[in-house]
């Protein structure tokens, strides 16, 4: 359980639920994510509220008994933020705030918020705009919950509807006009990746936070804004990278999450052509998470989602030097070795043998490993180009 914190952010609260599809410690290490979401957003996590539910209450998400004593605490600790670590229908929203009265968000909503912090150029703060409005359009009623009139009855109809029918139909022509104007910036975008020519893609991806800008940067020497936070980057960003000769493009993409939003994946449309156009995914995973097994299979489920998961792959282990130091233990002969307790060596023999030897491990931080790194990156390239550039004999020497 969280310690409560003495500090200036936003004060909030957690809440998750533990269905039958899930056990406590996947819930705190969703929590643990939402968490980390929360801080990313500007707010500090005082306490969790976790409540066992085959499945969330329709009406409340958590239970009655539950949900009064959320209040209760919000209360006696002076905290006006609830978040909920799942997407709330427009009339659970409407329920849990009548009871709390006060500031309730779901995971949906945080992420948007940070997407919207993040939004550096015209056109993310375009796709973040046309994703919030999606967002927003079923649960506009509970912004016109001080407007009696809508609850309907005798002399109680007209205004307060036609108000609310006025706001979906300002969102929906917004969202429309946003729409069009992707269209226009997704044509001008596909003319570039088609300008690029014959020169093989490389698409950096991974869960957020793994470390995807950050070895853009050493790859390409360029300086792509990294940081130790969620969703640093939003922006796709692409850099020619040379290696023995033969040039190709390298793009840093959007990180993904678990229960990323679908109105996110619909307005990002453009940024996940770039993965989509892509010749070669480079997987990057964070090693030192104590989940990252449960990271890939998000990000896998995602590639399918937007059909790249068969592309060509080379998984790219990441942060093996705060492995490293996690794993530095003294013997202890009456724990039973687990997962957590593999040395790289044995994680790299796991891996290679299910994938077929295209898995390496580095650190894009201390640039360890970086030359090995390159050398089957320029492999994988080169085989790509050889089927483009036949003739060019003198590019495909050997890297030393």
């Amino acid at each position: 359980m969280i310690e409560e914190k003495k500090v200036t952010s936003e004060k909030t609260v957690l809440i998750g639920v533990i269905t039958q599809h899930q056990n406590d410690e996947q819930s705190n290490e969703y929590l643990d994510e939402l968490e980390f979401l929360t801080l990313t957003a500007g707010g500090v996590a005082v306490k969790r509220f976790t409540q066992k539910l085959e499945i969330p209450n329709p009406k409340t998400f958590i239970g009655a008994g539950k949900l009064e004593e959320v209040k209760q605490y919000m209360e006696d600790h002076n905290i006006e933020t609830a978040i909920f670590d799942d997407e709330l229908s427009s009339s659970q929203l409407r329920n849990i705030e009548k009871v709390l009265d006060c500031k309730v968000l779901d995971r949906t909503n945080l992420i948007l918020d940070i997407f919207a912090r993040r939004a550096q150029t015209s056109y993310a703060r375009t796709q973040v705009e046309l994703a919030q409005c999606q967002y927003l359009l079923p649960r506009l009623t509970r912004l016109w919950t001080h407007l009696e009139r809508q609850k309907g009855g005798i002399g109680l109809r007209g205004p307060g509807e036609t108000e609310i029918e006025t706001d979906r139909r300002i969102i929906r022509d917004k969202i429309t006009l946003l729409k069009k104007k992707l269209k226009i910036i997704d044509k001008q975008m596909a003319v570039q990746r088609k300008n690029r020519g014959k020169m093989v893609r490389v698409a950096l991806v991974g869960y957020t936070n793994v470390g995807k800008s950050t070895l853009m940067n050493v790859v390409s020497k360029s300086n792509v804004f990294a940081e130790n936070k969620l969703f640093a980057t939003l922006d796709t960003t692409v850099r020619k990278v040379v290696i023995k000769n033969i040039p190709f493009l390298l793009t840093d993409t959007v990180g993904f999450i678990r229960k990323l939003p679908t109105q996110l994946v619909e307005s990002f449309k453009s940024t996940l052509d770039e993965v989509r156009e892509a010749d070669l995914l480079l997987h990057v995973v964070d090693i030192s998470h104590p989940n990252f097994e449960d990271h890939i299979a998000s990000v896998n489920k995602i590639l399918d989602e937007i059909k790249s998961v068969n592309k060509p792959t080379i998984m790219v282990f990441n942060k093996i030097d705060a492995y490293q130091h996690q794993t530095i233990e003294e013997d202890d002969l009456v724990t039973k070795k687990t997962k957590e307790h593999y040395t790289l060596v044995e994680w790299e023999k796991t891996w290679m043998n299910k994938l077929d030897n295209n898995c390496l491990f580095i650190s894009a931080l201390n640039k360890q490993n970086l030359e090995a790194f390159k050398i089957k990156v320029f492999k994988e390239v080169k085989k790509i180009h050889i089927t483009r550039f036949p003739y060019n004999d003198f590019l495909y020497e050997e890297y030393e």
